[in-house]
């Protein structure tokens, strides 16, 4: 008879408290879940995914923009640059044609002072047309008698002594000295008057 009372009391529990043992079974839980739950489920997934890809492509975005920019930034420096080094070569171009005609111009001037250059000649045309066109390329000259010799633009071939000059002037110009812009292309030779000793 014991065996029967021990028996019953191995027995499941039944009523609340059986419920409350199936209710706490993960198997039974599984079986509760509804449709709605497991949508619900998914789709949380899905939008953490998203965010996660959001990210993502917001850092790849990022990314690609600092490349265009720092594209961008080195061909402006490489347009700079090559605008700079057009604008300099196209400079030392135009002085090498302009210094190239210099002893046209040099013989021009010593035909004119020879009454070579009659006026209305073809010499005298051809001679003011090259004159025409390097001073509208930017060529002045320097270098006239009387002017007060400066060491940094002119060249003394020979200095005069002169009785009565106070200073070193210019007393005759051997070749007209030719500027272009700020750059010298060729100091002016000249005969220097100084004061006599």
């Amino acid at each position: 008879m014991t065996d029967d009372k021990d028996f019953e009391k191995n027995e499941a529990p039944s009523g609340a408290e059986g419920s409350e043992a199936h209710a706490s079974d993960p198997a039974s839980q599984d079986e509760e879940l509804t449709v709605d739950d497991i949508l619900g489920a998914a789709q949380s997934e899905d939008a953490a995914a998203a965010d996660v890809d959001a990210e993502g492509a917001d850092e790849a975005t990022d990314g690609h923009l600092a490349d265009l920019q720092r594209l961008t930034a080195e061909y402006a420096n490489y347009r700079r640059r090559t605008d700079a080094n057009r604008e300099v070569e196209k400079q030392r171009a135009k002085r090498d044609v302009l210094s190239g005609l210099l002893p046209v111009l040099d013989d021009f001037d010593r035909a004119e002072k020879h009454g070579d250059l009659a006026e209305g000649s073809a010499f005298a045309v051809i001679a003011d047309k090259i004159r025409t066109l390097v001073s509208r390329q930017g060529v002045e000259t320097y270098g006239e008698v009387g002017e007060v010799f400066d060491p940094q633009r002119h060249e003394a071939i020979f200095q005069q002594p002169t009785p009565g000059a106070t200073e070193s002037t210019i007393l005759d110009v051997v070749e007209v000295g030719y500027r272009l812009g700020d750059v010298e292309l060729r100091p002016a030779k000249v005969v220097v008057a100084v004061p006599a000793e």
